[in-house]
């Protein structure tokens, strides 16, 4: 959430950003509101004033045995303008308060508004194949080691099922990131998959993308729709002290979208899913810092890739394709040989204080105090890194090598069709 003041300061620079993001935002009304706000607010504090010289009089007054009836009730009279007052600055407040929540961050100054792709760097060479592979589809259901039709079984469409040799690459693959993560200074946290309406609202899910998030009404609790949400709330409405930042997060967690408005696209297979499986990476960080701890988490996640040796490049979004709480985003994206497609596997992002402010997360110390800059990224998701994986390693025999650096978590040195 953005500071009110800097708001009403910067009005038409907001105006620009919300139709950069492709945002819908009645900036006009806000307008109108804060106008009424301040002049409620100077309306309501001379009442206050002229309540308290009247409270000041009756006491003088009673103290010399007069008479106090009349301004006794000039004293109720006051109060309850100035409750009324209260009242209808609480109605403004909260409409202010519900066109705020809608205004998205403000793009990093070295983001381009709109064009074409910006790839920062490539990583890897494209593998030729001198034989006929397989869609990773094809080889998973010869390998029998993905089950989509009994994944619809036991739930919905785009809820997959891994088997054998495919649950425990799966495994592997978390296993082997939140260690590489950890050995890169991050804490592993397992925290819950169900979080509250609060917390999502805390990171921006809320309420902008409410109808894409699995929700269980008699609760009012929410399905993680990435381990972010989790672990940022964490430290809500908490002052960390300045002499612990930056603090380093890494989790997994299961993730839940219902991807609304994409029904026909990339529906089958592992491409676009309902549940997923996903490492976060998270950072609270000192603001002075926060873009050079950026650059360090996207080499957090390029780790991953290079010793998988996965060909990846990084692109930096533009801003209308950035999400409503990002500063900044890079996007890394991994290269199915079979398939001909880049895959998004990880955005890399800074909020600076935008998630701060709503969850109430500051920093202190040093005779300092503020809000801390919220940092994520994937590290990584696996559908999609479980496609590559599959069409990067294929053999000429139907077989799937594992890589090296994944043998010691799998046990075996490759997928064999059993």
């Amino acid at each position: 959430m953005l500071d009110i003041g800097f708001v009403r300061d910067n009005i038409e620079f907001i105006k620009e950003v919300i139709k950069n993001k492709e945002e819908d935002v009645d900036i006009s009304c806000f307008i109108e509101l804060d106008k009424q706000r301040r002049e409620l607010i100077l309306k309501r504090d001379e009442k206050r004033r002229k309540r308290k010289e009247m409270s000041k009089k009756i006491g003088e007054l009673k103290r010399e045995d007069k008479d106090t009836e009349s301004r006794e009730k000039e004293a109720r009279r006051l109060t309850k303008e100035v409750k009324s007052y209260d009242e209808s600055l609480s109605k403004i407040e909260d409409d202010i308060y519900e066109i705020l929540k809608r205004i998205p961050n403000i793009p990093h100054p070295s983001v381009p508004i709109k064009g074409d792709e910006i790839v920062i760097r490539e990583w890897g060479n494209k593998r030729e194949f001198d034989f006929e592979p397989l869609s990773y589809l094809d080889l998973c259901n010869s390998l029998s080691i993905l089950d989509l039709e009994r994944g619809v079984k036991v739930s919905s469409t785009s809820f997959p099922l891994y088997k054998g040799d495919g649950a425990r690459l799966e495994r592997s693959l978390i296993n082997f990131m939140i260690d590489t993560h950890i050995g890169r200074g991050y804490t592993e946290v397992f925290t819950p998959f169900l979080v509250n309406r609060e917390s999502m609202y805390g990171t921006g899910q809320l309420p902008k993308l409410e109808y894409d998030m699995y929700r269980i009404e008699k609760d009012d609790l929410f399905l993680n729709p990435t381990a972010e949400v989790p672990i940022t709330n964490m430290h809500k409405n908490e002052s960390i002290l300045l002499e612990k930042l930056p603090i380093k997060y890494v989790g997994y967690a299961a993730s839940f979208r219902r991807e609304a408005g994409s029904y026909g696209k990339d529906t089958k297979g592992l491409i676009r899913v309902h549940q997923f499986n996903k490492v976060e990476l998270v950072k609270f960080t000192y603001p002075d810092n926060s873009y050079d701890e950026l650059e360090s988490m996207l080499e957090d996640v390029e780790v991953i890739l290079q010793q998988l040796g996965i060909t990846y490049r990084i692109r930096l979004l533009p801003v209308n394709d950035m999400s409503f709480a990002s500063a900044k985003t890079y996007d890394v994206e991994i290269w199915a040989p079979v398939l001909k497609r880049w895959l998004e596997v990880s955005s890399v992002s800074n909020f600076e204080d935008f998630q701060a402010r709503r969850a109430g997360i500051k920093f202190k110390g040093g005779g300092k105090t503020g809000y801390v800059h919220t940092l994520n990224a994937s590290g990584v998701a696996l559908p999609r890194l479980f496609i590559s994986l599959i069409e990067n390693y294929e053999t000429s025999d139907g077989t799937v090598k594992i890589p090296d650096e994944l043998i010691k978590y799998m046990g075996k040195q490759e997928i064999i069709n059993r």
